[in-house]
């Protein structure tokens, strides 16, 4: 299980492919990449992401811990950044190993409603209008809800 919080781009075919080749004996690799969207009405500069060093990788190591025990996983990547990224960039990915196909995607799921909604991470929206802090959505929420 590794755990990254980090502000420099990644390669996310890279992370994939080095992940998919340390899963010897697993039958089902699922990878997610979430990118930096403009939902600001077409003009969305940057998103910046806040976080605590420390209390934010410890939260995100307890969570991939609970996925890699509660689905019998093989291996769980996780990367997230923070800074400022332009739309478009990728923002975070999660990688989820085991041997077979329903809990490495019930696992990345998990893994993935959490960062949404209960992650340690602030982000606002910057356009030309200003800054917006983004705010929590009840969907995001619900989604949490059924794990």
């Amino acid at each position: 299980m590794r755990v990254r919080v980090q502000e420099a781009a990644f390669d996310y075919g890279a992370e994939c492919g080095a992940f998919a080749a340390r899963q010897e004996g697993q039958g089902a690799v699922v990878t997610f990449a979430g990118i930096v969207r403009d939902t600001a009405q077409g003009d969305l500069q940057a998103m910046e992401i806040e976080h605590y060093p420390g209390m934010t990788e410890r939260a995100l190591a307890r969570i991939a811990e609970e996925a890699q025990t509660r689905w019998g996983l093989g291996d769980v990547l996780v990367i997230h950044r923070h800074g400022r990224l332009a739309p478009g960039e990728v923002i975070m990915m999660v990688a989820t190993a085991a041997p077979h196909r329903a809990s490495a995607f019930a696992a990345a799921e998990f893994l993935m409603d959490y960062l949404k909604s209960r992650a340690p991470f602030w982000k606002r929206e910057i356009t030309a209008r200003g800054a917006d802090w983004v705010a929590a959505r009840d969907e995001d929420e619900a989604a949490l809800g059924r794990w």
